[in-house]
């Protein structure tokens, strides 16, 4: 490899390994920072919710600016903007001031995520796309696995705060790297920014995540998604009609591949994000671990998820993607379907198997159905084609967590479920995931569809 192509990989396989750490290690401080800022266990969540929706409704707009300016600038000003609220996390004074950092957080994020992994691919000839995706992706995975390690590590040695210094220094270090990439000037003979497709889509996505995630405590939870959909409607029109759309949503019906692959990776992240979630409750509750043991046995899904994603990513530039990725969807649908069966007596070394296999089934996904939605578009795009895998990545988590609110109000009503008793909590966990299987069967029949084409 190049030094420009080292840099631009380390680059953005250090800035995906920071956002992800950052989510999944502030996860175990919840509970903490709840009591710090006297926070109940419904705007808990919003902690998290605040961060994902902001990255949600940005990405795509970022990376249609991206597209249109500078990549690098955009990718220093996101990693500034994480670094520098990542930081000032641990001044927050009350829960509006943390829930408003974690949005300005979620801001920076998505610039980061519509511009990190472009500049790493645009360095590479089309032929070695899929390899520097999948090392790109597996700085996230890596962020996944010591998440819960380490930042349990930081909140019982210091408090939650450390967890946000670690964040931040990570970032600083990659915001200086980042200076050194090659300065990159986009076309700007375009006819402008669509500044009311932009807003509508902000809308539209905000209505549609908040939708998802107020189901279970908001009224309206139902109204917001409508009025997202009815949004979604408008935009179209809207985008049809831009001389400079923020989507030119005429792609999705003139090119099947690139359609089939965002909607396979919705059904996917539906599918498999809350695997987590049921797991470790399973593990606490049906087994009686502690969260500590119940963390380093789940440790084996990301690891094994960032071991094979740059193989997987350097395999699908030889092997048709669509085959990888489908057999991935198939590996993590027979994952789904052991926890459907599992029990309290389920031995411990089939758990920690089947978690080992979703993280094998996850890599064999993601960074091919990647390289597929890449490769559909011209290089001068890959900002925006990108930011929408991001988008379908959190819609897609949203609506896995929604899924099992929904289970749950329906089987035991308005509880945490580690109030729950252990005969009706695995009830409930089993079907969410009869619920999650059958998604991911849905996305590997969508997958299949590209076979066709």
């Amino acid at each position: 490899m190049t030094r420009e192509q080292k840099i631009a990989l380390a680059v953005a396989t250090g800035t995906a390994f920071a956002t992800a750490f950052s989510g999944s290690a502030l996860n175990l401080a919840i509970p903490t920072m709840g009591n710090y800022f006297h926070m109940g266990a419904a705007s808990l969540g919003w902690i998290t919710n605040a961060y994902m929706l902001a990255v949600a409704a940005m990405a795509v707009p970022f990376g249609k600016i991206a597209d249109n300016t500078s990549r690098r600038d955009t990718l220093i000003l996101g990693v500034g903007i994480f670094g520098v609220f990542s930081l000032l996390g641990i001044w927050a004074w009350s829960a509006a001031s943390i829930l408003f950092i974690r949005a300005v957080q979620g801001i920076g994020a998505a610039m980061i995520f519509a511009t990190n992994m472009p500049i790493a691919i645009s360095t590479f000839p089309g032929k070695e796309r899929g390899k520097a995706i999948g090392i790109c992706t597996s700085g996230a995975y890596v962020g996944l696995a010591l998440g819960p390690a380490l930042g349990g590590f930081l909140n019982n040695m210091f408090s939650w705060k450390a967890i946000f210094i670690f964040g931040a220094v990570v970032a600083f270090v990659f915001l200086g790297m980042a200076f050194t990439l090659r300065k990159d000037k986009q076309d700007k003979a375009g006819p402008g920014f669509d500044l009311g497709g932009n807003i509508v889509y902000m809308m539209m996505i905000a209505c549609i995540i908040y939708g998802f995630t107020s189901l279970n405590s908001a009224r309206f939870g139902w109204a917001f998604l409508v009025c997202g959909i009815l949004l979604g409607i408008l935009f179209v029109r809207i985008e049809l009609k831009s001389r400079n759309p923020v989507i030119d949503v005429r792609i999705f019906a003139q090119d099947r591949v690139f359609t089939l692959s965002n909607i396979t990776a919705l059904f996917n992240y539906s599918a498999t994000f809350a695997l987590g979630y049921l797991v470790s409750i399973y593990l606490q509750v049906g087994h009686g671990l502690t969260s500590q043991t119940a963390g380093l046995i789940m440790m084996a899904q990301p690891v094994l998820m960032a071991v094979f994603s740059p193989w997987t990513g350097k395999m699908s530039d030889r092997v048709p993607a669509y085959k990888l990725a489908s057999s991935g969807m198939a590996v993590c649908a027979l994952t789904l379907l052991f926890f459907a069966f599992a029990h309290a007596a389920t031995p411990l070394w089939t758990v920690c198997a089947a978690l080992a296999a979703a993280g094998i089934g996850i890599a064999l996904f993601s960074s091919p159905n990647t390289n597929v939605i890449m490769g559909c578009v011209p290089p001068s795009k890959f900002a925006v084609a990108n930011s929408i895998v991001s988008t379908m990545r959190t819609t897609g988590q949203t609506m896995s967590m929604a899924v099992i609110t929904i289970i749950v109000s329906a089987t035991v009503g308005n509880i945490s479920l580690y109030e729950v008793p252990q005969a009706e909590l695995m009830h409930t966990m089993h079907i969410c995931f009869y619920i999650f299987t059958g998604l991911c069967i849905l996305g590997i029949f969508m997958s299949l569809q590209r076979r066709k084409s």
